[in-house]
């Protein structure tokens, strides 16, 4: 087809374009230098078929002291923003491609200690989940209700960014396998299924027969149902989801009329850039997830929609708006975007070619629907030591004939150890694979209530699009209801929250929890009674605070005396002035011990360039506590490194320890 000819063609003189004079990846014409998760999603996608030594400088330029670096996220990146593991990904697609030793012995140390970082920062054994912000949406308010601050985005599980760790495990299994590294291969591969598993039983949305978007909350943390597109796709591409459930999720996604939004439904007063946007290279993602799920419809429609505006725009636009199909009014955009062009090109090698790479062969599945079908040629294709000449004719998804250099053979798949020359011919069944697609309308979610807490009495303003509320305490539902007051139980501590549902049963986002505690429930423990103590900072508790660093005070210790045992939570009131809340490397990380055990990670994130004085909370930890004496302190540990490597900083006001049961 001569568009899609042109296109393919627009796509490869962009990304020409696209390399910088040091041999690496460019992320966009208005964004220089290279960026771990745009340059490692492009090379899954496409670069690291057609610029492998290229990718692979770039993936290089992204590690740092042997680790990947986070170099992007909310509130100090790492480990608010813990999507860095893509990186695995796109240098395992690079060892496929290219079946080189040397660097499948470099990625390998390299993997091993950035997951064992994360496993100790971020990895919650009970859920068996990551925590971390959404892979690659990373701009707060554009995904997440206004009230979540970077500690609240840290405690969150989010679909793409677990997707995203399975499939990092489960990459490091196989190539610890390789290696001959075989305790490692059978560590890496347990975690890969316990995360499997974890987004199956706990982000599976069962009356939408789709994943939700992310667990978020604070103690008692709860399913947002939103879709979410990347983190769909990628469940269905790296298996996480069964092929029943492949096929669910592809029928399911709500899609718009100029492609499929990052999110939907959208969140009302927020301009289109994540929220209210359509991100090509996400659309190729889908694309691919669509042809694995064999939904032919849902394939078309995806080719359409990469299609479309590059014909339109004559570059590869990074997004534009969900429902008007223009680049203007989304907040940021750029021509010649890597991951874009990257998916347009996957478009053609992985889709109308069906081109996928294994360690010891290359295998071909096209899938070309009926309203395009036709004999598709891509001549002198690499792989490894071959140059293949191949041919595709008829649609489908059905492989009828494969023949390699005028010879039928039996599957279309070659060895690694082919060389030479050769043509191969692919003939596809021309039967219509069908399949349905979820046709939605532009929609926006009532807006989140605003809840307060007056003795027992919950209350909250009218939401204009509300049909009813929902009220939740400790997680759970307790009731719908027309009525804006909610009488809580005023004897044992809750944690609630309200959620706004339209007439058609769209949710809002979930209202700030609220706590009520009985009298002497909650326990505020100040820093400067055990520890050396400032007061340079306007705004702290009792007579000073705490600071903590990596040099002079690595340690701050606390003496509790629990009233009665059972299930505790603790947090930490703190201020990071060191970096804003929407970027910059240098969120403070601490691990807490109670009575020389590790009892998990604290982290502290930014809260404002140059600002001391905004003290807020850490995430939250769940504690089970005897009656008696406890030692608690927060200490710095090797695994504690966030991305600056110098600065790693907060100072800390007091604990804070409440009972919940």
């Amino acid at each position: 087809m001569p568009l899609v000819d042109a296109l393919y063609n627009l796509s490869l003189e962009e990304m020409v374009r696209a390399v910088e004079e040091d041999s690496t990846l460019r992320t966009g014409k208005e964004w220089s230098g290279v960026w771990t998760r745009d340059v490692s999603y492009s090379t899954i996608l496409s670069m690291a078929i057609l610029q492998p030594k290229v990718a692979r400088y770039s993936l290089m330029r992204k590690v740092k002291d042997g680790m990947i670096i986070q170099d992007t996220g909310t509130g100090g990146a790492y480990p608010v923003s813990t999507d860095r593991m893509i990186w695995a990904v796109a240098a395992w697609e690079i060892y496929l491609v290219t079946g080189d030793r040397n660097w499948l012995e470099t990625m390998y140390p390299i993997i091993r200690k950035s997951l064992e970082a994360d496993l100790k920062n971020a990895y919650d054994t009970e859920l068996g989940l990551v925590r971390g912000e959404s892979s690659f949406l990373d701009w707060r308010e554009q995904t997440y209700p206004a009230w979540m601050t970077p500690a609240d985005i840290y405690s969150s599980f989010s679909l793409g960014t677990n997707a995203v760790h399975y499939q990092a495990n489960k990459i490091l299994s196989d190539v610890a396998a390789l290696l001959g590294d075989v305790d490692v291969a059978a560590y890496h591969r347990g975690v890969a299924t316990r995360i499997r598993n974890g987004i199956n039983q706990h982000l599976w949305v069962e009356d939408q027969q789709n994943f939700g978007q992310y667990l978020y909350g604070r103690a008692f943390p709860i399913l947002s149902p939103r879709a979410e597109a990347l983190g769909a796709a990628l469940c269905v591409l790296f298996d996480i989801a069964d092929s029943s459930r492949q096929k669910q999720v592809v029928e399911n996604m709500p899609i718009n009329a100029f492609g499929i939004p990052c999110i939907y439904p959208q969140i009302p007063d927020i301009p289109p850039y994540h929220n209210n946007g359509v991100w090509p290279f996400v659309q190729s993602y889908w694309a691919l997830a669509s042809a694995r799920a064999g939904n032919e419809n849902a394939v078309r429609d995806a080719l359409a929609a990469v299609w479309r505006p590059a014909s339109l725009f004559l570059t590869n636009k990074e997004n534009f708006v969900a429902h008007t199909g223009d680049y203007a009014a989304t907040q940021i955009n750029s021509d010649n975007m890597l991951w874009s062009l990257s998916g347009n090109l996957a478009l053609v090698y992985r889709i109308l070619f069906g081109i996928s790479y294994s360690p010891d062969h290359v295998s071909f599945s096209p899938f070309v629907p009926q309203a395009m079908a036709g004999t598709y040629q891509l001549k002198g294709y690499r792989y490894r030591d071959a140059v293949l000449d191949i041919e595709v004719t008829g649609f489908g998804n059905v492989i009828s004939r494969v023949v390699l250099d005028d010879q039928p053979i039996n599957e279309a798949r070659l060895p690694a150890s082919l060389t030479g020359r050769h043509s191969l011919r692919i003939e596809l069944s021309n039967q219509s694979a069908g399949g349905s697609v979820n046709k939605s309308p532009h929609r926006e979610s009532p807006r989140a209530p605003q809840v307060t807490l007056a003795g027992p009495v919950l209350s909250w303003r009218t939401v204009s699009s509300a049909d009813r509320y929902r009220v939740i305490r400790n997680g759970d539902v307790v009731g719908e209801q027309n009525d804006t007051t909610f009488n809580v139980d005023g004897v044992t501590y809750g944690e609630y929250q309200v959620i706004a549902i339209d007439a058609d049963g769209v949710e809002s986002f979930a209202s700030e929890p609220v706590e009520y505690a009985p009298k002497g429930d909650i326990r505020i423990i100040e820093s400067e009674k055990f520890n050396a103590g400032e007061s340079q900072y306007s705004g702290y508790s009792g007579s000073g605070y705490v600071r903590t660093n990596t040099t002079s005070t690595r340690n701050v210790s606390f003496v509790v005396d629990v009233p009665v045992s059972g299930t505790y939570v603790v947090d930490f009131r703190y201020a990071n002035g060191h970096g804003p809340v929407n970027t910059d490397n240098k969120c403070a990380i601490r691990s807490l011990m109670v009575d020389d055990a590790l009892a998990g990670t604290v982290v502290f994130p930014q809260r404002g360039s140059g600002v001391w004085s905004h003290w807020g909370f850490s995430n939250r930890l769940v504690l089970k506590l005897t009656k008696g004496r406890h030692d608690i302190w927060l200490t710095y540990l090797s695994h504690n490194a966030n991305m600056n490597g110098a600065v790693n900083e907060a100072a800390i006001d007091y604990l804070r320890l409440v009972r919940i049961q």
